[in-house]
This record gives structure tokens, C-alpha cells and sequence, in this order.
């Protein structure tokens, strides 16, 4: 949800006949001002003369926009600006009214978003998230190393973007802000016609007048506007109006559509470049010291000019070596200075702690010998230039590498944001519904309610409903099904998917960040950004990783240097050119720079963001490393009944009277009781009954009102029609109203259930009146899906508010062993918790509505979505084809990203359990073998590369399901 429940509240409780709206002009203060929306529960609203009193209080307070206030909900939402006026000012204003203000939020949260520049592993990504928490107003901060983001919650009334930004800086890493949770709908204008800055003025005015814009963002040099603006009041076809309408007479002003930069990729492409192109310098230095130092001296006709005297034993190849490595260690390696500075003032260490460290004790040791070299007549020595120089060209070459492979991370949310076409073709009807124009336009500048046309083979543009035309549309790229999906007028189409055949024409219901493919990439972006628990375990070892490894590597040197210098060891171990404390020096380098705490840092990361991606691209939305890291230790799966396991649009096949009243009177009567359920089953009951109204009554379409309508959660409704009680539900409303139920109502609810229908009972003025028999088709897959998941060793379970004789016949019919049946929401919330105290992983698979208590209660929630409803709250998993093949997917998904980060993580360790000993020369007096530092170097590099490469292996997950299908 963004900021200040913005999306709760396109709510038809403030359409309501008998809700009230205000509207207040807000005084005119120059400026640009931010509107903030609070919304709020007020107890003991009674009629209109309450709504009125709260009006007349917020209406006097200045920087209040508008108040709404609805008598049915009791709810109160109010526009205000910040800047002039605070929420717990306009919450004293209504208590002082006398009215209790209930479900008050404590505090205005806004949610931003930055892009961290220059973290190299977990310690990098901890002392960023250190810096961010210590901010005065800051909530939560959570930092992704592998994305490179940071995900921000703050109160606007403490601290701001800025001030956020900041301290990221102060911790020694750069920011950049890539969207604020506030400004969600924003469109960027170029201008033309800008003669002086009055101009910029007089363009800001217009826009800040019109109702529905939020912010307006001017840069005067590069002559360009962002406007964020509320897409359910405005849109940009209206800003750009209006822009052009501020000139008058001399003035003409004109503004045209322009796309930014897609920071992530900016930003990833400059990263890319500049690790390549140092490691191209590196190179350019350090290979011709490698050549001076390992490969001429082998070859004496050529190398023997390096060995000629300069100043007393000073060589011409250590002064090459020495100009050539300078250079690389202090221009070329100054990133790593700079690191290490900025980790050490924050008393933390990182992987530049480490480069650092081992470079500078390579490249001042050289120095040292090559100043000895000078001043002495007769002196041997072995200097370690190409050392630092290729551990610094080796390291860059990793990093090179990496930046390029945990690009691939995320190509899957690239192609998601990819989907949405540049153009579409708006058409301008008249009042009969006749086409008058057709103009192609960006995709930008759609606005609701527009009429657009899809012809075959384009992409839709936006989210819609078809109003002409029938197709067949491919909605493979967005819910992962192969099958193309029929399409008529009132069918949903979703933007993105692509037009097989047919033309038609859509009406636009939702645009910008409120399409489907917008909110399934923010979810899949903060699925990425948060972290899953077994992250931890490499938070905790990195805490300690660096300070470990440099206890190691001087441990390393004195066990080699003390024991050399005390002739311990053969003498013929240490090589001609070095002594003892030279060939120890080289041990205890390796060791520093062979350990990597960056590749812990992406072990768990990178596999979450390959897997994350991958999902949304099939169908699955997993809403985080959390759920992702449940769902593979799931062990029960909760389904509930209709609209789950079921097609979910049951229809009734019989109905009967039980009693002396009329047809037209019984369907009046539960027409007026089940008109204002939302409940499947009650809307199939109201059709029918409409039917045989009008079969047998009179075809008029107006019925009788109901009073005292109340909702009984899993049992019905009841009601006053009349002079009438009603009551219209199952057997345990009867039971719950004491209604007796005779042989001839027993039996046709006992038949009818043995053929899995459920039977609504009617009872009027205490007396059984009549029943409707409603069947609701079991989904075809829904057998298939239970046996599948019973060979992966998981249990299945329906828990449903049905009776139980429809529930055995449904369970028997899909193979599903254990029911709970005629159980209330709340009741499946119980149920699931009792599976839990019996040491169950349990999973909860609902329609997301109803079943939000028992999603919540659940170890994972799998929302069954349709459509555009993809963001549910309540949910871990978001289905988003309601298809329960996906359950299977997104289990078997979250076991294979598990099996991947424990491989991740035994690459990560390996490579140092490993490398660190042989480094330190385990190996050498047996065998003889030992790791030069720039190899050492290269096998840090090699082991970040192969954990990234080792997530991007889950691009290649394949559905288990498909595979065992008859």
C-alpha cells in the first residue's frame, strides 16, 4: 500500500447517496504544496446533522482542502497540506466535536526508495541500512545488496528525502532518490516557448490550480517539468492543456512527452564501463610488469637489460616496475583507499579493508627493498610490484564480471517492464457511440474512461473492459497461461497481453501505476529488496569475516617467518631470490586477499531476485525472500472450497417451496435479503430468483426493500421485509434462529448434498418457505493438483463455511482426505493454527477476501488472483491466474531457490575453507604448491562470479507440473 493508504481510498463508501462531501478552497499561499490524505474512523455518526458538525469544525481550519465523511462506514477522509496543518491538530478538531476518533493513524508514513551507490558485500549493505535507521523519522530502512536499492519508510513531518540521502552519504556511499512513495503517477514534459523565468512561474500556477496535481517539479536550465498527479481526477492529455492554455497572447507555451533514463540500467551500464575500463588501464600497466618480472628474467638474451644497475644495486626492472605500479596502486586502486576509509570511520570492515590491506602491504614492502637497493653496495632482494599491481587488475576483472552477471538477475522484471507498448490508437465518439476520430498517441498520455482500439497482434496498452469487438488475447507474458483467452463485451483485458485476432475496443479502467503489470513489478521489486531469513546467517558471519581473515593471514606470516628465521624448515623451501620474511609476506597476503566476504553477501540475494523474476514471468508473485524461504518447508495445504478448489460462479439447478406462499412473494422476499450479500452462492440465488420472478410475477424489476439487514459469516443472512423476518442461509442459520426443519426439508437438502450441492434454505416468520439447490463446478485441475502434491509428501485439507455433506462429496470427488466444514472466517484462522501447534508448515490457499484471517494465520497466504486484482494484502503468494497448478509452482520454486542458495553458499565458503589454508601453505611443504597473491586475487574474483552464475541457473526453472500431465 502506498503512502497514507492512498489506494484504500477509492472507496464507493464516498459515493454513497448517504455519505456527505465538502470541499474547501485552500488558502492561497504560493508555493508548491504537497496534499496529504488521512483517512479515519469517527464513532457515533447517526444522521447528517453529525456529518455536518465535523465539516463545519475542519472546514475553519486552515490548510484543510476537503472533508468527506460517510454516515453508513463512519469513516472521515481528509485532503489537507502538511505544511500548513498537522494530523493530530485535525484529529483534536473532531474529538473536540465530541465524536470519538477511532483507527487513527499514529503517524504519517512515506515511503521512498534510493539507489546505493558503491556497496561491495553484506558489510556495505549493513552499515548503509545503520546509517539510514539512525536518521531522526526514519522507521525501517531495508538495503539490497544485489539490487543496489534501499527501500526507505519515514515520517515527512521529521525528516525528509535529503536528509535521508545524506546520511547515506555520510557512511561513505552515494544515493540517488529513484521515486517517493507519494509520487506514484507522474508524467515528465519538455517545454518549449521559455523565454524568462516569469514564464516557469506562470506555467507552475496553472498546474498547481488544477484539482488532482500533487507536485510539480520545474528544472529551469534543462527547461522540463514533472507533474505527479492523482490519475482518478486528472491525466496528462489535461496537464498538457493546460500548459499550452497558460500563454496568452504573445506567450505561446507548448510541452511534449519525454522519457527519462531508466535509472537501474543507467546506473548499472555506468558501473559496467568503469570497472571495465579500469581494469583496460590496469592492464595496460601491470601486464608489462608481469612480463618485466616473471616471463623476460626466463629468458636471459632478452631479460638481461633489466638487470642492469642504475644506482648501486637499484635495477632498471625494479625502477619500471615501481613507475609502472604506482599508478595502478594509488589512481587505478584509489576505490579501494576510499572504501576501506569509509568502512574503518564506520567501524566496520569490508572486502576493500582486505584489497587494501594485502596491496599496500606488497607495493610498501617493494618499496622498502627498492630504497635498499639504492642506498647499499651489496644487497639481494626480491620486490613484489606485480603483486599489488595484478591483484588490483584481477580484483577489477571480478567486479567487471559480477556487475555484468547480477544484471542478468533481473532481466525477467526487464522484460515485465518491457511489456507495455509505446503507442496505442485513442478513438473520439460522439453521443450515439459512433467513432468521429482515430489518433495514434504515446501510451503516456492515456487517461481513464478513454476508448482505445486494440487491432490483432498489438499489445494492450493499459488495463480495460472491453466495450466492442471479440478476440482472442495471449496472457502468457503476465499469468504465465500458453492458451489464448477469449474475450466479449465486459471481459477484463490486461495491459500488455497481446491481441491474437480479432479487433476491439476497450474503455480504460486503470492506468499508470495502477495497471497489473505496474503493480507486479513494484511487488516483484520489493520481493527483491527484502531480505530472507536465511540471509542471516551470512550477516552474522560477515560481522566477523574481515577481522577474522586479518588475524589469519599475520598469524600466517610469523608461523612462516618465525620458524624461517629459526631454521625450522628446510632452508631450499624459501626461493633463491627471497629470505625468510619475503616468502612469509607472500603467505600471509594471499590469505588476505583469497577470502571474499562479498560472495556470502550474494549467495542468498541474487538467488531471491533470479527466482523472484522468474515467478512473476510464470503466473506466481512471491512477495519476498520471507515467503519464498517458507514455502519450501510447507507440509499442509489449507484450501478453501468455492472459488478455490471450485470454479467459483455456482449456479443453482432446482429450487422448491415448502410452503403456502407465492412464487413471486418467495422470490421478493430473498431477492431483498440476498441483494446486499457479495457472497458467490448469494448472487447466484439472486439471478435465479430474478428469473423466476419475472416467469411467474410481473416484469417489474423493482423489489422490496429490507430493514435491519445484518450478516451472519458463514452461516447467511437476515433481514425485515415487509412485515416479515427472513432469514435466507444454510442449516446452522436455522439451527442459530431455532427454525425448524421438517421430513421434506431434510430430505431435499440430504439429497441434494450427496451431489455436492449446497442448499439455501429461506425461512419466513420462523417457518421453512422454500430451498435452492446450488451446484458449483469442481475446477477440472484441482484433482490432479491434490495428487501431485500428495507424491511431493504434502497433506491437503479443505476448510470451508459450507455444510459438511457438500464438502465430503467435494473432497471425495478431488481426493482431499481431511474437511472442516460449516466453519466462519475466523473459524479457518483457528483450524490453521490447530495444524500449526501439531508442528505443520501450513499453507492457506484462498480467494483472498474472505480468507484474509486465515491467510494472515497462515505460515504462507496464496492469494488466488484474477485479472488486475493481483495486489492483496493478505497474501505471501499472489496467484495470479487462479489457476492451482501454481500452488505446485510456487512450492516447488521456493524448494529449488533453497537447494540454490545452500549450493550459493557452499561456493561462497567453499572457496574460502578451501583457499584461505592452501593460501596460508597447507600444501607447500608436501607438495610444493602455493598460491601467489594475484592468484589468490583472481580466485576472490572467481568466487563472487560463480555464486551470481550459480542463481542465474534458476533461469531455467521449468514448471514440475506440466510434465505429469495425462
Amino acid at each position: 500500500m502506498e503512502v497514507n493508504g492512498k489506494d484504500d481510498l477509492r472507496s464507493p463508501l464516498l459515493k454513497h447517496p448517504n455519505g456527505a462531501v465538502v470541499t474547501i478552497v485552500p488558502p492561497n499561499n504560493g508555493g508548491n504544496k504537497k496534499i496529504r490524505t488521512l483517512a479515519f474512523k469517527v464513532g457515533g455518526i447517526t444522521c447528517a446533522s453529525c456529518v455536518a458538525s465535523i465539516e463545519s469544525a475542519l472546514g475553519k481550519l486552515e490548510g484543510v482542502q476537503s472533508v468527506m465523511v460517510s454516515v453508513l462506514q463512519g469513516q472521515a477522509v481528509v485532503k489537507y497540506f502538511p505544511q500548513l496543518i498537522s494530523a493530530k491538530t485535525i484529529k483534536e478538531a473532531v474529538e473536540d466535536t465530541g465524536f470519538e476518533v477511532e483507527d487513527f493513524p499514529e503517524q504519517e508514513i512515506a515511503i521512498c526508495r534510493l539507489r546505493i551507490k558503491g556497496m561491495a558485500c553484506t558489510s556495505c549493505s549493513e552499515s548503509t541500512e545503520r546509517a539510514l535507521l539512525m536518521v531522526d523519522g526514519v522507521k525501517n530502512a531495508v538495503v539490497g545488496l544485489a539490487l543496489g536499492e534501499a527501500k526507505v519508510h519515514f515520517d515527512p513531518n521529521v525528516t525528509d528525502t535529503n536528509r535521508i540521502i545524506e546520511a547515506v552519504e555520510d557512511a561513505g556511499f552515494g544515493a540517488d532518490l529513484i521515486s517517493s512513495g507519494s509520487d506514484v503517477n507522474k508524467v515528465h514534459l519538455k517545454l518549449e516557448g521559455i523565454t524568462s523565468d516569469d514564464d516557469f512561474t506562470t506555467i507552475r500556477s496553472s498546474l498547481e490550480f488544477l484539482e488532482g496535481v500533487n507536485h510539480v517539479d520545474i528544472d529551469m536550465e534543462e527547461h522540463k517539468v514533472t507533474i505527479s498527479y492523482e490519475p482518478e481526477i486528472i491525466g496528462p492529455r489535461s496537464l498538457i492543456q493546460c500548459i499550452e492554455q497558460a500563454g496568452n497572447g504573445a506567450k505561446s507555451y507548448q510541452a511534449i512527452l519525454y522519457t527519462p533514463p531508466r535509472g537501474g540500467e543507467t546506473e548499472r551500464q555506468h558501473e559496467m564501463l568503469t570497472y571495465r575500463n579500469q581494469f583496460l588501464w590496469s592492464c595496460l600497466f601491470s601486464v608489462p610488469i608481469f612480463v618485466s618480472s616473471m616471463v623476460l628474467p626466463m629468458f636471459p638474451p632478452y631479460g638481461n637489460w633489466l638487470d642492469y644497475k642504475v644506482i648501486n644495486m637499484l635495477s632498471v626492472g625494479v625502477v619500471l616496475r615501481w613507475l609502472l605500479c604506482t599508478p595502478v596502486q594509488f589512481i587505478i586502486g584509489r576505490r579501494f583507499y576510499a572504501g576501506s576509509y569509509h568502512a574503518l570511520r564506520r567501524k566496520s570492515t569490508n572486502m576493500d579493508v582486505l584489497v587494501a590491506l594485502g596491496t599496500n602491504a606488497a607495493y610498501f614492502y617493494s618499496i622498502y627493498i627498492m630504497i635498499k637497493a639504492l642506498t647499499l653496495e651489496s644487497f639481494e632482494g626480491q620486490d613484489f610490484f606485480e603483486t599489488s599491481s595484478m591483484l588490483i587488475s584481477f580484483i577489477l576483472l571480478g567486479k567487471y564480471l559480477e556487475v555484468l552477471a547480477k544484471g542478468k538477475t533481473s532481466d525477467a522484471l526487464a522484460k515485465l517492464t518491457d511489456l507495455a507498448p509505446d503507442t496505442a490508437y485513442l478513438l473520439t465518439l460522439d453521443g450515439d457511440g459512433n467513432v468521429i476520430s482515430e489518433m495514434e498517441i504515446s501510451t503516456q498520455l492515456i487517461q481513464k474512461n478513454d476508448i482505445l482500439k486494440i487491432v490483432p497482434g498489438v499489445k494492450v496498452p493499459v488495463d480495460g473492459i472491453v466495450v466492442d469487438g471479440q478476440s482472442y488475447m495471449n496472457e502468457s507474458m503476465i499469468t504465465g497461461e500458453a492458451r489464448p483467452v477469449a474475450k466479449r463485451p465486459g471481459d477484463k483485458v490486461i495491459g500488455g497481453t497481446v491481441n491474437e485476432n480479432g479487433c476491439i475496443l476497450i474503455k480504460a479502467t486503470h492506468v499508470g501505476s495502477e495497471t497489473a503489470l505496474s503493480q507486479i513489478v513494484q511487488l516483484v521489486e520489493a520481493a527483491q529488496l527484502a531480505k530472507a531469513p536465511v540471509q542471516k546467517l551470512a550477516d552474522q558471519i560477515s560481522k566477523f569475516f574481515v577481522p577474522t581473515v586479518v588475524v589469519a593471514a599475520f598469524v600466517t606470516w610469523l608461523g612462516w617467518f618465525i620458524p624461517g628465521q629459526a631454521r625450522m624448515y628446510p632452508r631450499i623451501w624459501i626461493p633463491k631470490s627471497m629470505d625468510a620474511f619475503e616468502f612469509a609476506l607472500q603467505f600471509g597476503i594471499s590469505v588476505l586477499v583469497v577470502a571474499c566476504p562479498c560472495a556470502l553477501g550474494l549467495a542468498t540475494p541474487t538467488a531471491v531476485m533470479v527466482a523472484t523474476g522468474k515467478g512473476a514471468s510464470q503466473g506466481v508473485l512471491i512477495k519476498g525472500g520471507n515467503a519464498l524461504e517458507k514455502a519450501h518447508k510447507v507440509k499442509t495445504v489449507v484450501f478453501d472450497k468455492t472459488g478455490t478448489l471450485t470454479v467459483g460462479k455456482p449456479a443453482v439447478v432446482s429450487s422448491v417451496l415448502f410452503s403456502k406462499f407465492s412464487m413471486e412473494d418467495f422470490c421478493d422476499m430473498t431477492i431483498a435479503a440476498e441483494a446486499n450479500s457479495e457472497h458467490p452462492i448469494a448472487k447466484a440465488v439472486v439471478e435465479h430468483a430474478k428469473k423466476l420472478f419475472q416467469k411467474y410475477g410481473s416484469q417489474n424489476e423493482h423489489f422490496t426493500d429490507i430493514k435491519d439487514f445484518e450478516v451472519h459469516p458463514g452461516a447467511g443472512v437476515s433481514g425485515i421485509v415487509g412485515e416479515r423476518i427472513i432469514l435466507v442461509g444454510n442449516k446452522r442459520l436455522m439451527r442459530l434462529f431455532n427454525v425448524p426443519l421438517g421430513p421434506e426439508v431434510e430430505d431435499y437438502v440430504s439429497e441434494n448434498e450427496q451431489l455436492a450441492r449446497t442448499c439455501v434454505l429461506v425461512s419466513i416468520d420462523g417457518r421453512a418457505a422454500g430451498a435452492f439447490a446450488v451446484t458449483d463446478p469442481v475446477k477440472p485441475e484441482a484433482a490432479r493438483v491434490i495428487s501431485y502434491l500428495h507424491s511431493m509428501s504434502i497433506s491437503s485439507v479443505m476448510v470451508t463455511g459450507d455444510n459438511w455433506a457438500t464438502a465430503i462429496a467435494i473432497a471425495s470427488e478431488v481426493g482431499i482426505q481431511k474437511v472442516f466444514a460449516e466453519t466462519d472466517p475466523l473459524g479457518k484462522a483457528d483450524k490453521i493454527k490447530e495444524l500449526q501447534l501439531n508442528g505443520s508448515s501450513v499453507a492457506m490457499v484462498g480467494d483472498g477476501i474472505n480468507d484474509s484471517p486465515a491467510l494472515v494465520a497462515a505460515d504462507v497466504g496464496m492469494a488466488i488472483g484474477a485479472g488486475t486484482d493481483v495486489a492483496i494484502e493478505a497474501a505471501d503468494v499472489v496467484l495470479i491466474k487462479s489457476n492451482l497448478e501454481d500452488v505446485i509452482t510456487a512450492i516447488d520454486l521456493s524448494r529449488k531457490t533453497m537447494s540454490r542458495i545452500r549450493i550459493n553458499y557452499v561456493w561462497a565458503l567453499g572457496y574460502n575453507v578451501l583457499g584461505m589454508p592452501i593460501a596460508a601453505g597447507i600444501l607447500y611443504p608436501f607438495t610444493g604448491i602455493r598460491l601467489p597473491p594475484w592468484l589468490a586475487g583472481a580466485c576472490m574474483a572467481a568466487s563472487s562470479i560463480s555464486v551470481v552464475c550459480s542463481s542465474l541457473l534458476l533461469q531455467s526453472y521449468k514448471k514440475p507440473f506440466h510434465a505429469s500431465r495425462p
